[in-house]
């Protein structure tokens, strides 16, 4: 995941976040906004992932692509510090109108929803990167070949 789609997820989270907390400070229940807090978590499992994948980077990205591989890192590490920071309010924010029930609700649906994208979104993603690292690794070994082999043929011909 690059950078520019970690600050959106963490912006997308933020706003889930915001939404979530104004609509439980005006009265309304956990339900009412169940889809605010699937959004969240949503953006939280992408910010997961990302972090996860900056952690084992494809070949091709540390090899051409070293500097952005740390940005990367950097993005996914200080967006998950800011998705435990409004984690942890949530958690609070919840046991403190809720009762603790509630965050043990929450988190069995994040756990749900985790599972869902991981295996819908995630596998894709990682086939994807797999697929493309094998075609340049293809077209690589490809032109190393035909340079050794008309190299070759010159020294012969010549």
């Amino acid at each position: 995941m690059e950078p520019v789609t970690i600050t959106a997820a963490v912006a997308g989270a933020t706003a889930a976040f915001n939404t979530i907390k104004n609509m439980i400070a005006a009265g309304r229940d956990i339900e009412s906004c169940i889809g605010d807090v699937s959004r969240w978590m949503k953006m939280a499992s992408d910010i997961d992932q990302a972090e996860k994948q900056s952690k084992n980077p494809p070949l091709f990205k540390k090899l051409f692509a070293a500097g952005s591989v740390e940005e990367e890192a950097l993005a996914a590490y200080s967006a998950k510090k800011k998705l435990e920071a409004q984690r942890q309010e949530l958690k609070t924010f919840l046991n403190m109108s809720y009762g603790p029930q509630a965050w043990a609700d929450l988190i069995q649906l994040e756990g749900r929803i985790r599972k869902q994208r991981k295996e819908a979104i995630y596998k894709q993603q990682e086939m994807r990167r797999k697929v493309i690292e094998i075609i340049v690794a293809g077209i690589l070994i490809l032109t190393i070949t035909t340079l050794l082999v008309s190299l070759v043929w010159l020294g012969i011909t010549y």
